[in-house]
């Protein structure tokens, strides 16, 4: 789908779910446009056309991760959110850089697998469904192996006999007519695992080391026999039966293909491990950091479970809000790495208006959503939802700008009561106009220290 759409259509897209903020937007539709120009280039070239890694600078709350999520998942490509400050130089105890190389490559593994999953999908229910049939009337050379129907005394059922039994068993489970009944079958005993989940502790996984693989080859796979209803016995055979039709090297190969030529890493708080300005709080090395960033970011060979992998052609995008720190107070090859700089504007009363209606997500939609589940017709006037943008953006103004974030606040403190009465309300509709905005929040916008506690 992305190898069609343009940026004038990639744009469009984001348009769908992000209320402004066009020139971010035209940014990572160049770029990611250009992955699939990339594509089409002789290979000799194909190999020196590096990615145009962007920096998005901008407050909380404006739209800075959910541009990249979008992006990712309009791609499909693999994608993985980090926080730069959360790592730490080498030589320190923390997550080394590395890591989100390593993390993005399961994530491309477990996209995969599922993708070919859902390729056997079919096979491997007629397999599934065979073998319940096979649980439910064993053949004859099983048949002191489980419990099929007796046959009558003196009574030696022809094959045509059990085939024909087959089949009406068969239809039976279409029909499901055999839902509860109970079959007897192996399944994997799980009971030695918290062991090894205690071995594989956190930061281990950053040493290449993965313990739960290493138990896994060396002690012998148990199973327990257990009972179980028809219908669970259908889903847990189905998908034993799809990952035995799952080529996980293939699966392997592909994801490493497409980390290295479509992979996207999101690194927030790159502000945060800039040098300058006053930084409060702790500080592990913040160069120290984005030194290790840097031969990430510029290109090279990360070494994973599945094997080596080349950063070469991941793109990275960045935020921060950089109001402490500058981008000029990054490393100078840093700087160099993140060509493209978009600047992403404060939103305001006119932006939270249509953040909360236009999006196919938009706020209001949701809480309409859920509150029909209960049988509950939830109506917003227009005054109402102008009240709510102007109250989302004076809090902002007057306490911590946090961005469209505030519009959950305001909208979960303003609908309180009437979630918790909806499941008692039955058919009812319940309309929210501009005075009750008014009445249930002016009292904690007038009291500066308690709106900074609630809203």
């Amino acid at each position: 789908m992305i190898d069609s759409l343009t940026p004038r259509q990639i744009v469009e897209e984001l348009d769908r779910y992000i209320i402004g903020q066009n020139d971010a937007k035209r940014a990572v539709a160049v770029a990611l446009r250009n992955r699939v120009r990339r594509q089409m280039v002789p290979a000799e070239l194909r190999e020196e056309i590096a990615p145009k890694n962007i920096i998005m600078i901008g407050p909380t709350g404006v739209g800075k991760t959910e541009i990249a999520r979008r992006l990712a998942k309009l791609s499909g490509a693999p994608f993985i959110k980090v926080e730069a400050s959360k790592f730490t130089e080498v030589g320190y105890v923390g997550r080394d850089v590395e890591s989100m190389v390593r993390d993005l490559m399961e994530i491309a593994v477990s996209m995969l697998r599922s993708e070919q999953t859902a390729q056997v999908q079919e096979k491997a229910a007629a397999q599934a469904e065979e073998r319940v049939l096979d649980l439910l009337l064993p053949p004859v050379s099983r048949r002191g192996s489980a419990a099929p129907p007796e046959p009558e005394p003196g009574h030696d059922p022809s094959e045509a006999e059990r085939q024909a039994t087959r089949e009406k068993f068969r239809i039976w489970l279409h029909e499901g007519r055999m839902d509860e009944r109970e079959v007897e079958l192996d399944a994997p005993d799980k009971s030695n695992m918290p062991m090894i989940e205690i071995l594989g502790a956190s930061g281990m996984e950053d040493m290449g080391i993965n313990i739960r693989d290493m138990l896994g080859n060396i002690l012998p796979r148990r199973t327990k026999r257990r009972k179980v209803h028809v219908k669970d016995a259908l889903q847990l055979l189905q998908a034993e039966e799809a990952s035995k039709l799952v080529d996980m090297e293939r699966v392997v190969s592909m994801a490493r293909e497409r980390v290295e030529n479509a992979g996207i890493i999101f690194v927030d708080e790159l502000d945060k491990v800039a040098g300058g300005g006053r930084m409060q709080g702790p500080d592990v090395s913040r160069e120290g950091v984005q030194r290790d960033l840097l031969p990430i970011i510029e290109g090279s060979t990360v070494n994973t479970k599945y094997g080596m992998v080349k950063t070469d052609h991941i793109l990275f995008v960045a935020a921060g809000a950089f109001n402490v720190a500058k981008p000029s107070d990054l490393i100078p090859e840093l700087q160099g790495r993140f060509p493209i700089r978009v600047e992403l504007q404060t939103l305001d009363e006119e932006a939270f208006v249509q953040i909360l209606t236009k999006p196919d997500n938009a706020l209001i939609k949701q809480y309409i959503a859920l509150l029909a589940t209960e049988d509950v017709t939830l109506e917003f006037e227009d005054d109402a939802i102008r009240q709510i943008a102007r109250i989302a953006t004076e809090v902002n103004l007057s306490t911590e700008n946090i961005g469209a974030r505030r519009l959950h606040t305001v909208l979960e403190k303003l609908l309180e009561q009437l979630s918790f009465d909806a499941p008692e309300m039955g058919n009812a509709k319940f309309v929210v106009d501009g005075q009750m905005v008014r009445e249930r929040l002016a009292p904690i916008l007038k009291d500066q220290d308690l709106s900074r506690y609630i809203l």
